[in-house]
C-alpha cells in the first residue's frame, strides 16, 4: 500500500468516494464534482491509498479551516476519512491500518504548510467517522454538539483550540404551504443525495410545497447561517444520514402536506 496525492486520472472516483460500483453514490457526483472545482484553489488536500494490485482503497480530504465549517485560525480540518468498507469494488479494505496510514500521511501534510494543528469532527456513536477512533490517533476533544464530537491534535505551542460553529439562525415555520429549505456544502455525497432526493420528492405535490436553497460553500452564506448541510421542513431538521431513501423523504413531506 502506499499513499499518493488525488491525480487527475483518478478525479472520478474521488468524486464517487471510491464507490464507482453504486449507482446510489453517483446521484450526489456533480455536486460534489462543482464543490472539488472551487475548493482545490482555496487550500483543499486530498490524498488516496492505493493498494499493492493498484486499486484505490482509501481516501482523506482536508482544508483550511477558515473555509470548513469548524471555527478557528492555523489549522487544517479533516472534512472526511474513509477506508471502503463494502463487499462491491474493491471490497472490505478496513482493519488493514490504511486508516491510520492516511491521517498520518494528512498530519505530515499540513506540517509543512505551516498549521498549528489538525481539526476533525466524529461520531460519538458507533458509525462513520467514529470519534473513538481519532482518540486512539491522539486527538482531544475540542466540542461537543449533540452526537457530532469536534476533536483535534495540537502542533504548536501556541495553537488555538478550534470549536464548532453553532446555528445563528433556522428557517421559520410557514402557514397555508410546505417549506422545505435545504442547506448544502457540496463535499459530502451523502448529504448530496438526501437533498436531490427531497428536491424530487417536492415536485410531485406542485407549488403547495416550496423549496429554497442555500449553497453553504459561500462563506458568507454559511456565517449568516451558520449551518453548513441540512434540511428543514417547516423549520423542523429532519435527519440526512444514513441517507433516506426517496419513498421515505416522500413520504415525509407527504405527511407536511395532507396536515395544511
Amino acid at each position: 500500500m502506499e499513499i499518493i496525492d488525488l491525480q487527475k486520472e483518478h478525479e472520478q472516483t474521488y468524486f464517487n468516494c471510491l464507490e464507482d460500483w453504486s449507482s446510489e453514490i453517483k446521484e450526489g457526483h456533480p455536486h460534489k464534482e462543482n464543490w472539488y472545482n472551487i475548493e482545490k484553489h482555496r487550500g483543499l488536500r486530498v490524498k488516496l491509498a492505493k493498494s499493492d494490485k493498484g486499486e484505490l482503497i482509501g481516501m482523506i480530504q482536508y482544508l483550511p479551516i477558515e473555509n470548513s465549517f469548524v471555527n478557528g485560525k492555523d489549522l487544517y480540518v479533516i472534512l472526511c476519512i474513509w477506508v471502503h468498507g463494502h463487499s462491491e469494488g474493491v471490497g472490505n479494505q478496513q482493519g488493514k491500518g490504511t486508516g491510520k496510514a492516511l491521517i498520518e500521511a494528512a498530519e505530515v501534510d499540513v506540517k509543512s504548510l505551516g498549521a498549528k494543528g489538525l481539526a476533525v469532527w466524529g461520531l460519538s456513536i458507533p458509525a462513520f467517522m467514529r470519534a473513538s477512533w481519532f482518540r486512539k490517533q491522539g486527538y482531544k476533544k475540542a466540542n461537543k454538539m449533540g452526537i457530532q464530537v469536534l476533536l483535534w491534535k495540537s502542533f504548536a505551542p501556541d495553537a488555538e483550540q478550534p470549536a464548532w460553529f453553532r446555528p445563528k439562525k433556522k428557517p421559520l415555520k410557514v402557514k397555508d404551504c410546505v417549506e422545505i429549505t435545504i442547506f448544502q456544502n457540496g463535499w459530502c455525497p451523502v448529504q448530496n443525495m438526501a437533498s436531490n432526493r427531497i428536491k424530487r420528492a417536492a415536485a410531485e405535490f406542485g407549488d403547495i410545497v416550496k423549496v429554497t436553497e442555500y449553497n453553504t460553500s459561500n462563506r458568507e452564506t454559511f456565517l449568516e447561517w451558520g449551518i453548513s448541510d441540512g434540511i428543514y421542513i417547516n423549520g423542523k431538521e429532519i435527519r440526512t444520514g444514513p441517507p433516506p431513501s426517496y419513498k421515505k423523504l416522500r413520504n415525509i413531506v407527504e405527511k407536511y402536506v395532507k396536515k395544511i
